[in-house]
């Protein structure tokens, strides 16, 4: 995969916790994803379609997506509910617009966020479309990124 439809996603993830989360993001080295695949307890997921497709999904340890969304929120959040969920769909979303704009030649629609909930699941990408992973870690805690895209 082109580093050229990474950096986009990197990019906008960052800029979405110093603005918004008001906190330092930092990524670690990119990699492609291979078994065993990482298991999360969160994670927000948008789908990618246009003259490319695919995914960007960023994932947390329970514990960090509670502490990121009340961050994000400005006000503490200590159960695992809508507020989470909302908050975690809506931190995918912020990175799949913004990553958008940078890859505006390729026509991307994005669908709506969908949140998956559960300890230790794994995310699963579409068959061909290969998929890299971005470690990355802020003053709360490590959480990633994953992002697959396939020019047609």
């Amino acid at each position: 995969m082109n580093v050229a439809f990474i950096n986009p996603f990197i990019n906008a993830t960052i800029l979405l916790f110093k603005t918004m989360v008001h906190l330092d993001a930092f990524a670690g080295k990119p990699a492609l994803k291979k078994q065993p695949f990482p298991a999360y307890d969160v994670s927000g997921i948008i789908g990618l379609s246009g003259d490319a497709q695919g995914s960007v999904a960023i994932s947390f340890p329970r514990l960090v997506a509670l502490k990121v969304v009340s961050a994000f929120l400005g006000s503490e959040i200590k159960i695992m509910g809508s507020e989470v969920v909302d908050g975690i769909g809506e931190l995918a979303n912020i990175i799949a617009g913004n990553a958008k704009q940078d890859l505006s030649q390729y026509n991307l629609s994005i669908s709506l966020p969908q949140v998956v909930v559960g300890n230790d699941h794994v995310i699963s990408g579409q068959t061909g479309i290969p998929a890299i992973i971005i470690p990355m870690t802020c003053s709360l805690g490590n959480f990633a990124i994953e992002i697959s895209f396939k020019t047609k």
